[in-house]
């Protein structure tokens, strides 16, 4: 994984100022970027690997001593670069809320109930072929005060990391039918409806295991013409 993206890959990203998503107004650059050279250790720096995750960092379902409440799912897909080749050992760290649409987080003071045995954090690293795969439960969507009635549609936030920390890059998964895709800035910060496209996870009977949990696949392409969209590169 680089930190080179190529203009066609840019031109699906949204833009550092989305006016529907009211706070990139504060948020986001003001001003030109000052580019800064890299050092050998910027790029080649450690990452987490292997031997730093936990048996239950890629199941958010057993991190407590109970089962978490809500439909359990299984995400799995794979990491790929723009002609489709798997990137290997690549760590993905995943957060989002609960069932009830509520973060474990203090500022999130929704009036929706924490859920003791779910935190919603995990991490997973590619295998060979650029798979992932965890077990989790779906979030809710969550009322988020950017305008009137505002709620987010379900999503998990995705982390990747390449060689070293410098090359982290973010995005989020979404789900196929959500009703509230129409409503929602951030989703549509991406302008491009293909590209909106590839955020949406899709249902997957293959991925669905028996009597436990339904599943979905969702493939994450870091550049090209059908790269995932991510955070600004630029930013």
């Amino acid at each position: 994984m680089d930190t080179i993206y190529d203009p066609e890959s840019l031109r699906v990203h949204p833009p550092n100022h989305s006016p529907g998503y009211r706070s990139t107004m504060k948020r986001a650059p003001q001003k030109p970027l000052i580019l800064l050279p890299h050092s050998e250790s910027d790029l080649t720096g450690p990452v987490l690997g292997h031997e730093m995750l936990a048996p239950n960092d890629n199941d958010l379902t057993r991190q407590h001593e109970g089962e978490p409440l809500g439909e359990r799912i299984i995400v799995t897909g794979r990491v790929l670069d723009e002609s489709g080749r798997p990137v290997p050992e690549t760590l993905l760290e995943v957060w989002q809320c609960n069932a009830a649409g509520r973060y474990k987080h203090v500022v999130d003071q929704h009036p929706a109930p924490l859920d003791p045995n779910f935190s919603g954090a995990g991490r997973v690293m590619t295998d060979a072929e650029g798979r992932y795969r965890f077990t989790t439960i779906k979030p809710g969507p969550y009322p988020w005060g950017n305008h009137h009635n505002a709620w987010r549609p379900a999503h998990i936030h995705f982390s990747l990391f390449g060689p070293s920390f410098l090359s982290r890059i973010v995005t989020q998964m979404y789900f196929q039918g959500d009703p509230l895709f129409p409503f929602d800035p951030i989703f549509n910060s991406v302008t491009d409806e293909r590209a909106r496209n590839r955020m949406i996870a899709n249902f997957d009977m293959d991925a669905t295991e028996d009597n436990w949990a339904t599943g979905y696949r969702w493939d994450i392409v870091l550049r090209g013409a059908s790269a995932t969209p991510l955070e600004d590169p630029r930013a």
